[in-house]
C-alpha cells in the first residue's frame, strides 16, 4: 500500500505518492479544482487512490512561521477532514512550511522556464511534503 501526498492550495492540488516501500516520493499530476466545492476533486481523488492502492493520505499543513495556523492552514485541516471521512483512510497534517519556496528554488536551480515552473510546482511541492513526511517515519 502506498501513501498519497497533497499541496493543497485555493486552485490547484499537487499530488504525490510514495513507492510501495514508503522510501522515495514521485509527483503525479497537478488537479484544478474549486476550493468551495470539495466535490470538484472527489471523483479524480477517488481514481487516483484506487489506481495506486493508497492506505495513507498526507496533507501539507502551511503553517505560518512562528508556528501558528492560518487561514490557508485552516482550509487544509478542513479539507483533509473532507477527504478522512470521505476515503475512509488515514489522514494526516504535515508541516509544509518553505516547502513551495524550495520547490521553486529547484526549478531555477534546474533554469526551468517561468511557464514550465509554473506546470510543476504545486506537484513539486507535493513530492518535498511527502518525502519529508516518508524520511521522519522510517
Amino acid at each position: 500500500m502506498k501513501i498519497l501526498g497533497l499541496d493543497v492550495g485555493e486552485k490547484t492540488i499537487g499530488i504525490a505518492v510514495s513507492d510501495a516501500l514508503h522510501l522515495t516520493a514521485q509527483g503525479i499530476k497537478t488537479l484544478n479544482w474549486t476550493e468551495s466545492d470539495y466535490s470538484s476533486v472527489k471523483d479524480q481523488m477517488s481514481q487516483i487512490i484506487q489506481d495506486h492502492e493508497i492506505s495513507r493520505i498526507v496533507v501539507g499543513l502551511p503553517k505560518n512561521m512562528n508556528g501558528s495556523i492560518g487561514e490557508r492552514g485552516e482550509a487544509s485541516e478542513e479539507f483533509a477532514s473532507y477527504l478522512e471521512d470521505m476515503f475512509d483512510l488515514p489522514v494526516v497534517l504535515w508541516d509544509e512550511r518553505l516547502t513551495t519556496m524550495a520547490a521553486e528554488r529547484v526549478l531555477l536551480d534546474a533554469d526551468m522556464s517561468r511557464q514550465k515552473r509554473k506546470q510543476v510546482i504545486d506537484k513539486m511541492a507535493a513530492v518535498m511534503i511527502l518525502q519529508s513526511y516518508l524520511d521522519a517515519n522510517r
